[in-house]
């Protein structure tokens, strides 16, 4: 069973999974590819079924899958047990890191750039999405799911083929918390609605934008080309959207990767996604951040939290503009 203690100085949870630390890619050295051994099978390919858990959702295709989503055979959170905090003394606090974790396989090929997401395929995974939000939402002990795509070892990515992963806590994290505090205080009206008019009348970070949704280098990038997809309609959660707003969300996520791999290759990334927790009904606005992983964050980062970004996200936009028009 996973655990979760509290660190006292920041009030924010930390997941202990030592079950995690058996996965063949773990503490390999930095130089190293993502698979630890390219002579063994890949288990997310079609014909290695048998190699992961039963399916929990497929969507098929003339006969065959294009999309799976399996249980994660090295769940950080897993277990229905509610959520309940023990204190061991003054400062060592646990509870059970009970919960949900699947793996979202995205395509049946191997690797994405000999065949990249058709439309139809970018919109299929938004819709898979939503129905296991909705599903997780179901769940008593689940409180916020996190779908996440990492890619890339340096993003902590331990397998290559493309693939996501939705964990449901049972707790709301802090990132989502500050977020929401952050929604609350704005007096505005909405923090993101209002960036989405501010930035296409500058116009300066918009990488394109159209009705259904706007993609920008934010303002405050704090790293390299940093980018924030955000839904045209104002909706609390990622389950709150039409499937026609998600299809074009998920064509927005397809086209943005592929102007940074015109104008980076094929660069490590982090893609998370943000919504509401499940039955919150305060303000809030779901959207998604991608970070690109050029470069390394260093002592000053994580000692301070300020990040230091050396490409100024308006320069970061006009480049990735200039690469769309290329194309």
């Amino acid at each position: 069973m996973s655990q979760l203690r509290l660190n006292p100085l920041t009030g924010r949870w930390v997941t202990i999974v030592s079950e995690r630390a058996g996965r063949p890619t773990d503490f390999r050295p930095r130089t190293a590819e993502v698979e630890s051994d390219p002579a063994r099978p890949c288990p997310f390919c079609p014909g290695n079924e048998e190699a992961t858990l039963p399916a929990l959702e497929t969507v098929d295709e003339g006969g065959s899958w294009k999309i799976r989503v399996i249980p994660n055979l090295y769940p950080a959170f897993d277990g229905d047990e509610p959520f309940a905090v023990h204190h061991l003394g003054p400062v060592h606090v646990e509870a059970e890191a009970s919960g949900i974790h699947e793996v979202l396989v995205i395509s049946p090929f191997h690797d994405l750039r000999g065949h990249p997401l058709t439309d139809s395929d970018a919109a299929e995974m938004m819709h898979v999405i939503k129905r296991r939000l909705e599903e997780h939402a179901l769940t008593p002990n689940v409180r916020y799911t996190q779908a996440i795509i990492n890619h890339g070892r340096e993003a902590g990515a331990s397998i290559a083929h493309p693939h996501g992963q939705l964990l449901g806590l049972p707790f709301v994290p802090g990132e989502i918390l500050d977020e929401q505090r952050a929604f609350s205080r704005f007096e505005g009206g909405c923090i993101l609605c209002a960036t989405v008019e501010t930035e296409l009348v500058d116009g300066k970070r918009v990488l394109f934008a159209n009705d259904d949704v706007v993609c920008v280098c934010p303002y405050w990038s704090g790293t390299p080309y940093e980018l924030l997809i955000i839904p045209r309609r104002h909706e609390l959660h990622l389950t709150d959207a039409s499937n026609e707003s998600l299809t074009s969300f998920g064509l927005a996520i397809r086209d943005s990767l592929d102007m940074m791999r015109e104008l980076h290759g094929d660069v490590s990334y982090n893609m998370v996604f943000h919504t509401a927790p499940h039955h919150y009904h305060g303000a809030y606005h779901w959207h998604l951040h991608l970070f690109p992983k050029l470069v390394t964050t260093a002592g000053f980062e994580r000692g301070t939290g300020v990040m230091i970004n050396i490409m100024p996200p308006e320069i970061a936009a006009e480049q990735l503009r200039h690469v769309s028009i290329k194309a």
